[in-house]
């Protein structure tokens, strides 16, 4: 007898998971979470445009606050979709991505 008749494959090769494009999913977004969080990086990408139309001002503190704030919620807002939609969820873990 041969050793390949005797000794069969006894278990099945996995079947690699289907590749989506860039790791897009919105498993994680569903619902009204996904327009909230979309609407929420135009409105301060827009803030931010606005924000740099401003050529003179007179006290200029409040305008460089609302610049920071603008700037750094559109960042985050971002952020927050690229981990949400993305594979970087499952990557990381709910648990990590929680915390952060």
């Amino acid at each position: 007898m041969e050793n390949g008749a005797v000794y069969n494959e006894t278990t099945e090769p996995q079947a690699k998971p289907p590749r989506r494009p860039f790791g897009c999913t919105l498993r994680h977004l569903r619902g009204w979470r996904l327009p909230t969080k979309a609407l929420q990086a135009i409105l301060s990408l827009l803030a931010v445009i606005c924000e740099e139309i401003v050529e003179d001002c007179i006290n200029c503190g409040g305008l460089y606050f609302f610049e920071f704030t603008s700037c750094s919620a559109f960042l985050l807002s971002l952020l927050i979709l690229c981990v949400y939609c993305t594979d970087v969820y499952e990557t990381f873990g709910e648990d990590k991505v929680r915390r952060v």
